[in-house]
């Protein structure tokens, strides 16, 4: 017997039958050959197989580098000049924070319009925690997500992103099989508002240092096929995989289908990318993001060490030059 995988891609899925395929923990669609199941670690039953969404080509079609910058990476005093700055140097996406969102919408629209800039991602912004022992706290980040959400659809964002608790962030629901349950059930219901608003929700895993619940790319993986919601998805961010993950290669591919948003930063300092030189090397992650054919964005999500108005233009020359070689 051997074992066929197959890459499975975007946030969508359709119902089949065939008792002997499954999904493996790291996103692939695994099929027995000749016989019998089985799956990578951690892989469970599963009746879902992918198919593309949103613009995901197949196998072998790649998609172009999409850039995008948080509010603050460009240099410029305003908003206006950032977002001149961004055109001027072929940056397509633009990543918001979150907080108060709601209040900006009619001033982000109006910031974009006419520009071939597109809200990406929506960083956060939220009170609370889902994750908290206290109700009151669960019901102020439910609240405040969810204006996040509706405000990220109105904007066309590709989604909102989330942690489930930082370490900071305490009482917190013990790390036991419950509060796994508890999160996947939060979550479905959050997915399916998302869906409903256009947009998604997207999981970020953090390293240890900050958070203790979901620190790799698979398992935020994992949490999103077990919502059953097509409107929960995951990310992977270059700064924490440094800490977390032993292949960049392996870690993208392991979000699979639900791969929505990717974070990048310097590898020692998680300042702009290059300013730890030889450290600084994404070539891996990105050839797995073109062999998936991953049409979302890569955010600068960083500070700056140097001068930005040489920092900027040498990170945007080093990321192309390194996608180009994947």
């Amino acid at each position: 017997m051997f074992v066929r995988q197959y890459p499975v891609y975007g946030c969508g899925e359709q119902r089949v039958n065939d008792k002997n395929k499954r999904y493996g923990q790291t996103g692939f669609f695994t099929e027995n050959v000749g016989g019998g199941c089985c799956g990578g670690s951690g892989a469970v039953e599963s009746s879902r197989t992918a198919v593309p969404a949103g613009g995901l080509g197949k196998p072998g079609e790649s998609n172009p580098l999409r850039l995008s910058f948080q509010e603050n990476t460009a240099p410029g005093e305003t908003l206006a000049e950032r977002l001149d700055y961004m055109e001027a140097h072929g940056v397509t996406g633009f990543e918001p924070g979150g907080k108060n969102l709601s209040a900006r919408v009619g001033e982000l629209k109006q910031a974009l319009r006419g520009r071939n800039i597109s809200v990406s991602a929506i960083c956060a912004g939220f009170s609370g925690f889902i994750l908290s022992e206290q109700p009151e706290v669960r019901a102020e980040f439910d609240r405040t997500m969810r204006e996040i959400i509706a405000a990220a659809g109105e904007l066309g964002s590709t989604g909102v992103i989330m942690v489930p608790a930082f370490n900071h962030q305490v009482p917190v629901m013990p790390h036991t099989p419950q509060t796994r349950d508890y999160l996947v059930e939060q979550l479905r219901k959050l997915g399916d508002y998302a869906r409903e608003q256009g947009t998604t929700v997207i999981l970020e895993p953090l390293n240890r240092k900050e958070a203790h619940y979901l620190r790799q790319v698979a398992d935020g993986a994992s949490i999103c096929r077990d919502t059953g919601s097509r409107g929960v998805c995951c990310m992977g961010d270059f700064w924490h995989m440094t800490a977390e993950e032993t292949s960049d290669y392996g870690a993208l591919w392991s979000g699979g289908r639900y791969l929505r948003h990717i974070h990048i930063a310097s590898r020692g300092t998680r300042q702009m990318p290059g300013e730890n030189g030889d450290k600084d090397n994404y070539v891996d992650g990105f050839r797995a993001l073109k062999e998936m054919a991953y049409p979302y964005y890569v955010s600068f999500e960083c500070g700056c060490a140097g001068d930005c108005t040489v920092s900027v233009p040498a990170a945007l020359e080093l990321i192309r030059e390194q996608w180009a070689k994947a």
